[in-house]
């Protein structure tokens, strides 16, 4: 069965709509949905209602820092996240404030270990962004012996890193679109990158599948009307270097 691997949606809903779109045309049969739901974005009502929608359909969906944030935030909002946050809270239905919050952190499904941030300290928000931080999420996921794969989000970039013959973690680059073998006789950990908003210097959205029959991993970049999406953010009266990011890719 192959899964669409999403993460850092937020709340970009045209990023969101041509992921969805190209999965199902890469044939992926179901969505984990790992975090960040809303958070940056002018249309955090209709993503988190399109979410919703395929956690009926029997989606896994995780909670990240900005759902957190928006479901219950920080009474004075003294940071730009903040800010943002209660713009967002405003936005939603009690319904959708209620799914935000009682999102898991974590999910284990078969012999891969979902989370948004790092498996070793979820609720921390930590960034696996270095060699050091791969290995202290792997390492915390493989305490169930079944797991061999460790999939999140969070760093809005695409990584994989793997632990070798000599057990020493190793760094492979992906290439989008690339088919690449993950044989479960390894342990693999992956960062799917952002739909929403990509930090990478490329406006195109990002994700992954996960063919756990055939055991490969896939990430993609996926083009969507960036421009219109940074208009959206512009047009909400959110800040301006929300839109800017959109337009730049950073």
């Amino acid at each position: 069965m192959k899964t669409a691997l999403l993460s850092d949606i937020h709340a970009n809903l045209r990023a969101l709509d041509a992921c969805m779109e190209h999965a199902a045309a890469q044939g992926a049969q179901r969505f984990a949905v790992l975090g960040d739901l809303v958070g940056y974005g002018a249309q955090p009502a209709q993503v988190v209602r399109r979410v919703r929608a395929l956690a009926q359909d029997g989606a896994i969906v995780l909670q990240g820092n900005h759902d957190a944030l928006a479901a219950a935030p920080l009474d004075q909002a003294g940071t730009m996240d903040a800010g943002g946050a209660a713009w967002t809270r405003a936005q939603l239905a009690p319904a959708d404030l209620d799914f935000l919050a009682g999102l898991p952190l974590t999910a284990t499904d078969d012999t891969a270990f979902l989370v948004h941030a790092s498996a070793d300290a979820p609720q921390r928000w930590l960034y696996v962004d270095s060699g050091h931080r791969a290995e202290a999420s792997l390492h915390a996921a493989c305490a169930d012996e079944r797991v061999r794969y460790v999939f999140g989000g969070h760093v809005h970039q695409q990584t994989l890193y793997f632990r070798g013959a000599s057990q020493k973690l190793l760094r492979f680059e992906p290439t989008s679109g690339a088919t690449i073998p993950v044989p479960p006789h390894r342990r693999w950990i992956a960062t799917v990158g952002s739909v929403g908003q990509p930090r990478d210097g490329d406006t195109d959205a990002m994700y992954a599948i996960f063919d756990a029959a055939r055991a490969e991993l896939t990430f993609h970049r996926v083009a969507y009307d960036h421009l219109a999406a940074a208009a959206d953010v512009r047009a909400a009266g959110l800040p301006e270097v929300f839109a800017k990011r959109l337009e730049q890719g950073l």
